[in-house]
């Protein structure tokens, strides 16, 4: 028996920790790396959609993802990225329209609209997005500084991006788009 196939016997008991497994091997396969390598260089976000451009925000920057609230209260002179607060389990979160702040428009309204609520001490706050594609993995090595800009007007807010293939996935930053003055400033002047 081989070493691969006993490890993955020892995870036999804990089948979150044995799927994780497989799906790392699997990904490595796919990208035609051979053997261990990829474990502490992955990085993990979550994808989602604005508009019609694809993105990705660091897995320990949302804390949950919710379904759209059914219920939102309106703030008087907010801004109109500025959705309202929802009731979430008995505490009040503000609302916020990601693309709308972004100036790409409203979100849809449709039913795979999601609201990431973001990890961050300092500020409660649910992002709307247009839609959530789930966790996406990569490789630091796919990590890449120059990328062709996004349609919306996100690029304060981006960190760098991911490249595979044809494909490109630009890094959302929550520190960037909490600590921003705009983001801040929710009153209307």
């Amino acid at each position: 028996m081989t070493t691969a196939v006993a490890d993955l016997r020892s995870l036999r008991e804990h089948p979150f920790d044995l799927l994780r497994e497989i799906e790392r091997r699997s990904r490595l396969a796919l990208t035609g790396n051979p053997g261990d390598e990829a474990g502490a260089d992955e990085w993990v976000g979550i994808g989602l959609r604005l508009g019609n451009e694809r993105f990705v925000m660091a897995r320990d920057d949302v804390r949950e993802v919710l379904m759209m609230p059914t219920s939102l209260t309106r703030v008087p002179g907010a801004r109109a990225w500025i959705r309202g607060l929802a009731n979430v389990r008995g505490h009040l979160l503000p609302i916020v329209d990601l693309r709308a702040y972004f100036g790409g428009g409203e979100a849809s309204p449709d039913r795979t609209a999601r609201v990431l609520v973001a990890n961050d001490s300092e500020y409660a706050v649910g992002l709307i997005v247009d839609e959530v594609y789930g966790f996406r993995r990569f490789l630091q090595r796919e990590r890449v500084s120059d990328f062709p800009q996004p349609a919306i007007r996100a690029e304060r807010c981006l960190d760098a991006a991911f490249r595979r293939g044809l494909e490109v996935w630009p890094v959302l930053s929550l520190e960037k788009l909490v600590q921003s003055r705009e983001f801040q400033r929710a009153a209307e002047d």
